[in-house]
């Protein structure tokens, strides 16, 4: 690989309600990469409890050299937290990951060699394969578009990235300012922004990462929160001129739809028309 772009940071942020066994499982992943990076940020997005600290400490002392933690005085929520994490970030290249994902080991090795390939891409994502309890109860895929015309198609209405599965430019993310201050979906803006802002983009057509879908995601999917902030990042993106009045109530309409419905017909709906749907996928 150039010498410019051999080395990577990993970004990811960690909050009180989070679980210790997941954020272990998660941290793991990264350290077990087949191209591994030379750091990895850990924002503390405000106080955590004893078993979270209990675990990041003994990560920190295993790998000092490697783990770079932020403590935040106030749980900010995910957008502002990244947004400090970022400017701690000493590589430009920085992969994202959640604190209860499980990234495959292969990666941030296919990532970055795409980036090495390909000096004017930006943004790196790929497929995500969501898991109940173990990645060996993988019930869907959310599969993303390839190309970079056909990622921008999909911008205008939902997020043609797995944010979490997310490798991108430092330099590109800062120009385009940022997560900034949405409650969630603040990636959705944001790659909307750096797409509109002429940022190259591709996704790999393989699973890079296993994400947790249990129902406290299904929760968080349905809560006012979500919809609200969906609909907000729309609204801004209609402003920018970056999708039709068309896509601005579509988005609306789907985002009503998904607050109001029972459970049951969300994650029917989700299933048959958002997923790819799996009966049986081992790691």
């Amino acid at each position: 690989m150039s010498a410019q772009i051999n080395n990577y940071s990993v970004l990811m942020s960690v909050y009180d309600k989070e679980k210790p066994e997941y954020l272990r499982q998660a941290i793991d992943s990264i350290l077990n990469q087949t191209y591994k990076p030379d750091q990895f940020v850990i924002v503390e997005d405000g106080r955590l409890n004893d078993a979270l600290y209990k675990v990041l400490d003994h990560y920190t002392t295993e790998y000092p050299e490697l783990i770079c933690r932020l403590p935040l005085e106030h749980n900010y929520g995910l957008g502002i937290a990244l947004d400090r994490g970022l400017e701690i970030c000493r590589n430009n290249l920085v992969a994202r990951m959640d604190s209860d994902d499980i990234s495959v080991k292969d990666r941030c090795e296919k990532q970055m060699k795409l980036f090495s390939d390909n000096p004017s891409l930006s943004i790196v994502s790929g497929c995500i394969a969501e898991f109940v309890d173990d990645v060996s109860n993988v019930v869907s895929i959310r599969n993303v578009p390839e190309r970079h015309e056909a990622i921008r198609r999909q911008m205008r209405t939902r997020s043609a990235f797995n944010h979490p599965a997310v490798m991108y430019k430092k330099s590109e993310v800062i120009l385009s300012g940022g997560y900034g201050k949405l409650k969630r979906k603040q990636d959705h803006d944001l790659f909307s922004r750096m797409m509109n802002n002429g940022c190259r983009a591709y996704n790999i057509q393989d699973v890079i990462l296993y994400f947790r879908a249990d129902k406290e995601n299904l929760r968080r999917r349905k809560s006012w929160t979500n919809c609200n902030s969906y609909m907000k990042a729309q609204w801004n993106m209609f402003r920018r001129h970056e999708c039709s009045l068309k896509d601005l109530l579509y988005v609306d309409f789907a985002q009503f739809f998904f607050y109001l419905a029972p459970d049951s017909l969300v994650e029917l709906v989700t299933r048959n028309h958002l997923r790819e749907q799996i009966t049986h996928r081992s790691r």
